[in-house]
C-alpha cells in the first residue's frame, strides 16, 4: 500500500507564551518541524509528506528548510482556520488507495518503530492509534463535587493516528463539530470502529514552556545513548 504521512503544523506558540509558532521553535538547534519529518524519513524515505501549514507560515518553511537544507520533495498545503479544516485539506491533496498517517507537527519525538506499528495495524484494521496508560489518579468533576474513576479504563491519545484513505476522507465529509477533537473521534462518529496500540512516553506534544525543556532533556538522553 502507498503510505503518506499528513503533518499538521498550525501551531501559533499561544500557550508556550512564545512570538514564534511553535512548530518553528528550535530543539538542539534544529526546529521542532524538522524533528517530526525527519522522524517519518527515518521510518522510510519512500513515505509522501503532506505538510499542511497556516499560509502566512509558508515563507518561514521556505527560509528554514534553505537554511537547514531539507531537500526532500514534499506536499506543502495550506490550512484552515482549525484542525479539523487543515486536516480535510491535507487530505484532499491524497488521491488513489493506501495508508495515511496524520501527527502533530509539534510530536518531534516519535520513534521509527511507532511509525511502522501504525501503518502495520491500520492495514489490517483500517485505523490504529497510538495510546499510553495514565500514570496518575484521576477524579470527575461535576460542578461543586467530585469522584474518582478506574484510571485503567482510561487512554490518553496520541499521533500517529493511521487510518485506510477511503475510510478517513469519507468521515471527513462531515459537517465540523468542534466536540470532535481528533481523527479517531472523526472517524467513530462516521461509524467506524477505532484500534488502539501502545504509543510512548517520550512521544510527548510541544505545547508549554515546560514541555520544550523535558523534549530537550529526552533528546540529549537520545542522541548520548547513540
Amino acid at each position: 500500500m502507498t503510505e503518506y504521512a499528513l503533518i499538521v503544523a498550525g501551531g501559533k506558540g499561544t500557550r508556550i507564551k512564545s512570538k514564534v509558532p511553535k512548530q518553528f521553535l528550535e530543539l538542539e538547534g534544529k526546529p521542532v518541524l524538522l524533528h517530526t519529518l525527519e522522524a517519518f524519513l527515518r521510518y522510510s524515505n519512500q513515505i509522501k509528506i503532506i505538510l499542511v501549514l497556516p499560509e502566512e507560515d509558508f515563507p518561514i518553511w521556505t527560509e528554514l528548510s534553505t537554511r537547514f537544507q531539507f531537500n526532500v520533495p514534499i506536499t506543502l498545503q495550506k490550512g484552515g482556520d482549525t484542525r479539523f479544516q487543515s486536516v480535510k485539506s491535507g487530505l484532499s491533496k491524497i488521491d488513489g488507495e493506501g495508508l495515511v498517517a496524520i501527527h502533530d507537527g509539534v510530536r518531534p519525538l516519535v520513534s521509527a518503530d511507532i511509525i511502522a506499528a501504525s501503518f502495520r495495524l491500520a492495514a489490517v484494521h483500517q485505523s490504529a492509534v497510538a495510546a499510553v496508560r495514565l500514570k496518575e489518579s484521576i477524579r470527575m468533576t461535576d460542578q461543586d463535587t467530585t469522584k474518582a474513576v478506574d484510571r485503567s479504563r482510561f487512554r490518553l491519545i496520541q499521533t500517529p493516528q493511521t487510518f485506510d484513505i477511503g475510510l478517513i476522507k469519507k468521515a471527513y465529509e462531515m459537517k465540523e463539530d468542534t466536540t470532535l477533537t481528533d481523527d479517531a473521534s472523526v472517524a467513530e462518529y462516521g461509524g467506524h470502529r477505532i484500534s488502539l496500540f501502545e504509543g510512548s512516553y517520550e512521544n510527548i506534544k510541544i505545547t508549554t514552556a515546560e514541555d520544550l525543556v523535558i523534549a530537550e532533556a529526552l533528546l540529549a538522553h537520545r542522541n548520548k545513548k547513540g
